[in-house]
């Protein structure tokens, strides 16, 4: 229980800091990072899930989690500017 919240936190920081730095060159701090990353993960698992297509281990998770990501600062930067 405790190990898979840890990894949680891990995915979630590497995903949100992988994300700011493809859509705006930089990270959101730790925690800003790990929202950013847990928020993608849940976003990426229902876009895969659309498309058919799952996770089984750590590093597909971790790609769905950094799409999502991607996604989420994509469709908040299209929002901030209206």
């Amino acid at each position: 229980m405790i190990s898979s919240i840890i990894w949680w936190l891990i995915i979630g920081a590497v995903a949100g800091w992988a994300a700011g730095q493809f859509m705006r060159g930089g990270g959101f701090g730790l925690v800003g990072n790990i929202i950013v990353g847990i928020v993608g993960a849940v976003i990426g698992g229902f876009l895969f899930n659309l498309l058919g297509m799952s996770s089984t281990n750590i590093i597909g998770s971790l790609v769905t989690a950094i799409v999502g990501a991607v996604v989420l600062l994509y469709v908040a930067g299209l929002l901030n500017r209206s």
